[in-house]
């Protein structure tokens, strides 16, 4: 609350105006309530988001800006943390503060970042080369084989909770340590994505606990602290980050910080999170039992369980609380895929969208739906940068199969969206495989504008999906992890109540899953059986 100086007009009647001095009464103080703000930006795959928040979940105002991903050999994919991340995070932050109102503060900054990446920094901070992305980063097959080799596969997953994947941030230190050995030596900490934004905020070195539990083998999953039984050929424990949990408070904004961002001085900063993970939090995914299904650039899903059950098809993690956990589960491609899909075969799509016309994803869904169901005979494996959950195949790649010369694009763009929904499918069977009771999804990303795949998901899947009146994605979830962190909201149920508004259900359409049933089997038998010809074609991409 703060006062400010006026002159009232002659007709203003307000009985919360109070004189300031009986010799001068036409000067008066006015009460004014200041409003605590709150901010959350997220760095994704391939663009970046902020929204300014009050503790209500009411939006004051939204940024998006557009970055790339470099690809510098099949199966990598990297990241300048300074040119992409840091950048990405300035911008937005310099725009989002000038749309604070007049006598409102920000009062708490909230992170995620694409996970889990590694970027080795040395003493001061400064990047030692581009960041490792994700899972659809593959370069670390033979780290995971020299490991599992070494360790064995089930000390890890007792340790870890899950096997080593191409997720796994242990085996690219690893990779680092054995190709890039003048990197390893001058590095002083390996971070991630949030980590680095958090250090650039605060000149803090911290890690969410969700994310941590992705530097397998180096965690217990268990006591949620770092853990070396494994870590001798990999790094010593020092050159990790502190663990917190997301809804902490991580640092405060530095004076340079604040000078880069326009963040006020001395705003508090939560530990951050993993975007799917503010993600699943921002369309009120909180409880055990719940599902979010993710439509970014890659399919992610995550399920909330009450206790660590180890697995071999998924991943198990922590979640954003102390003493949550959850099964995650993801596809290597899929927005990314139909984005390849357009850059390469909807030229003309994209040019008529420049032109003012239909969104070009829109007219390809458009094409796309007017191809049968089962794309006139179609089966796409879409795995065009490996595959992650349940397949655990970097070495995987896209296949279609049935091409005939009576095939058209809209059949070729539907069967991609059919096969990432087959892909989805297998995950959701994994995770039900191993107890989990799933009811419902509630759908987030930019993919749920799109209600073909949605359809085609629940059709596939015969799990309907709520549709979230506003689907703003991981920053909405960071705002609210601030909110969380700074104790502005001082009850989690405040998400589900004015955070989050359910208005449609996607309801499985039992004609097309009875349909879709018969060629489930069909696309899991493709993988098997040209999974060996396919790795050999692997081989000899570089």
């Amino acid at each position: 609350m703060f006062w400010v100086e006026l002159v009232p007009a002659l007709d203003q009647n307000c009985d919360r105006l109070n004189p300031l001095s009986q010799d001068n009464p036409i000067f008066y103080l006015l009460e004014v309530e200041m409003k605590q703000l709150l901010l959350g930006i997220d760095i994704g795959t391939y663009s970046s988001k902020g929204v300014l928040c009050q503790p209500n979940g009411e939006i004051i105002a939204e940024v998006r800006t557009n970055h790339d991903m470099s690809i510098p050999k099949p199966g990598y994919a990297e990241q300048d943390a300074d040119a992409v991340w840091w950048a990405d995070f300035k911008k937005i932050s310099k725009e989002l503060t000038t749309k604070v109102p007049s006598g409102d503060k920000i009062a708490g900054v909230g992170v995620s970042a694409i996970g889990a990446c590694v970027l080795p920094v040395d003493q001061s901070g400064k990047p030692l080369r581009p960041g490792i992305l994700y899972g659809v980063d593959t370069r670390a097959i033979e780290q995971i084989d020299a490991l599992e080799k070494e360790y064995s596969r089930d000390a890890m997953i007792e340790l870890g909770g899950s096997r080593l994947t191409s997720q796994a941030i242990g085996p690219k230190i690893l990779w680092i340590k054995e190709n890039e050995p003048e990197v390893y030596e001058k590095t002083a900490k390996f971070i991630t994505a949030t980590s680095y934004i958090i250090f650039k905020l605060t000149g803090k070195y911290v890690i969410d606990a969700h994310t941590a539990t992705e530097f397998n083998p180096l965690l217990s999953i268990h006591a949620i602290e770092w853990d070396g039984r494994f870590a001798e050929k990999i790094a010593t424990l020092d050159k990790l980050p502190e663990i917190g949990w997301s809804d902490k408070i991580a640092g405060q904004i530095s004076i340079e910080a604040a000078k880069a961002t326009g963040i006020p001085e001395g705003t508090p900063v939560n530990f951050g999170a993993v975007d799917a993970l503010s993600e699943a939090i921002s369309v009120g995914v909180i409880n055990p039992g719940e599902l979010m299904i993710m439509y970014g650039s890659t399919a992610f899903m995550i399920f909330l369980i009450k206790k660590p059950i180890a697995t071999n098809e998924l991943w198990l993690e922590a979640g954003a609380f102390e003493g949550q956990y959850e099964y995650s589960a993801g596809l290597s491609t899929s927005g990314s895929a139909t984005t390849w899909f357009r850059d390469q075969f909807g030229k003309d799509c994209l040019a008529s969208e420049q032109a003012g016309s239909l969104n070009a994803y829109a007219a390809l869904a458009k094409e796309a739906a007017g191809s049968p169901i089962g794309s006139n005979g179609l089966i796409t494996l879409p795995y065009l940068s490996g595959e992650r959950t349940p397949i655990f195949d970097p070495k995987a790649r896209g296949v279609i199969a049935g091409l005939s010369l009576s095939h058209c694009r809209g059949d070729l763009y539907r069967s991609l969206l059919e096969g990432t929904a087959f892909a989805i499918r297998m995950n959701l069977d994994a995770m039900q495989k191993n107890g989990a009771q799933i009811h419902h999804g509630v759908a987030v990303g930019g993919g749920s504008s799109n209600e073909l795949w949605l359809q085609m998901v629940s059709d596939i899947t015969g799990i309907p999906q709520f549709i979230p009146e506003k689907t703003i994605g991981a920053a909405y979830g960071d705002a609210f992890l601030a909110g969380l962190a700074t104790g502005i909201i001082n009850k989690i149920d405040i998400l589900k109540r004015d955070w989050v508004k359910i208005t449609r259900k996607i309801d499985p359409n039992p004609e097309n899953k009875r349909f879709y049933d018969q060629l489930f089997p069909l696309f899991v038998d493709l993988y098997q059986n040209s999974k060996s010809v396919v790795h050999s074609l692997t081989d000899l991409q570089v």
